[in-house]
C-alpha cells in the first residue's frame, strides 16, 4: 500500500462509502484537464492567421493527427479526430508531468491507463453497432467459423489490458529510474534520464492513441466502404 508517495509508485488513499480513491491520481488528472481548458482557451483567444510560437506548435501536433487519422481510419476518420486530439494531448501532458518534481504522472496509475483503454474499447464497440449494426458487428467475433468465438473473445479482452499496461508500465518505470538514478548518481544521470523520459511520454501518448486509432478504424471500416460505393 502506498502512503502519500513515500513508496515509489505509493497514492494518497481516500475511502468513499467503502471505494478507495488514490487522491494524487485524481489531483493530477484535474490538473492536466485544466492545464489542457485553459491552454485551449488562451490559444483561441490569442489565434492568429499567421502562427507564431506555440500557436506553430500546436498548429504541427493537430495537422500530423489528422493526416494519421486520415490515412489510418478514411474520411469517416475526422468524427473521431477531437477525441483523437484530445486523447493525445491529454496522456502527452499526464506523461510529462510526472518530471516535474513534486508532481506525478496520472498515467502511472493502472487505474487511469485501463480506464482510458476501456473507454477506448467501448466507443470501438459503440461505433460497430452504429456503422455495422448490432448482428454484422459481433459476427466477426465466429468468424472464420464459430470454433474461433473463444480465441477472439479473448483477444478482444486483451486489448484494454495491453493498451493500458503497455502506457502504465513504461511512465511508472521512467519515474522510478529517475528516484533511482537521483540517489545513487545525483545530478547528470538523472538530467539525462529526464531528458529521455520526455521523450519516451511522447512516444507512448503516440502509440496509446495510434492504437486507438487502428482499433475505431476496424469499426469505421464498412460505413467508409459504403459511402464510397454511393
Amino acid at each position: 500500500m502506498g502512503h502519500g508517495g513515500a513508496e515509489i509508485g505509493g497514492h494518497k488513499l481516500a475511502v468513499l462509502a467503502g471505494v478507495t480513491f488514490n487522491l494524487d491520481t485524481l489531483y493530477m488528472t484535474w490538473l492536466t484537464m485544466a492545464f489542457l481548458v485553459v491552454s485551449a482557451l488562451l490559444l483561441r483567444k490569442s489565434w492568429a492567421l499567421v502562427p507564431g510560437g506555440w500557436q506553430n506548435f500546436v498548429e504541427i501536433i493537430i495537422e500530423g493527427l489528422l493526416a494519421q487519422i486520415d490515412s489510418t481510419i478514411g474520411p469517416n476518420g475526422r468524427k473521431v479526430a477531437p477525441l483523437i486530439i484530445t486523447l493525445f494531448l491529454f496522456l502527452l501532458i499526464a506523461n510529462w508531468l510526472g518530471l516535474i518534481p513534486g508532481f506525478t504522472s496520472p498515467t502511472n496509475d493502472i487505474n487511469t491507463t485501463l480506464g482510458l483503454a476501456l473507454m477506448i474499447v467501448i466507443i470501438v464497440h459503440g461505433y460497430g453497432v452504429k456503422t455495422k449494426g448490432l448482428l454484422a458487428h459481433f459476427k466477426h467475433f465466429i468468424e472464420p467459423n464459430v470454433l474461433f468465438l473463444p480465441i477472439n473473445i479473448i483477444e478482444e479482452l486483451a486489448k484494454p489490458v495491453t493498451l493500458s499496461f503497455r502506457l502504465f508500465g513504461n511512465i511508472l518505470a521512467g519515474e522510478i529510474l529517475i528516484v533511482i538514478l537521483g540517489i545513487l548518481v545525483p545530478y547528470v544521470a538523472p538530467t539525462l534520464w529526464l531528458a529521455f523520459s520526455v521523450f519516451v511520454g511522447l512516444i507512448q501518448a503516440l502509440i496509446f492513441t495510434m492504437l486507438s486509432m487502428s482499433y475505431l478504424s476496424n469499426s469505421l471500416e464498412v460505413h467508409h466502404h459504403e459511402e464510397k460505393e454511393g
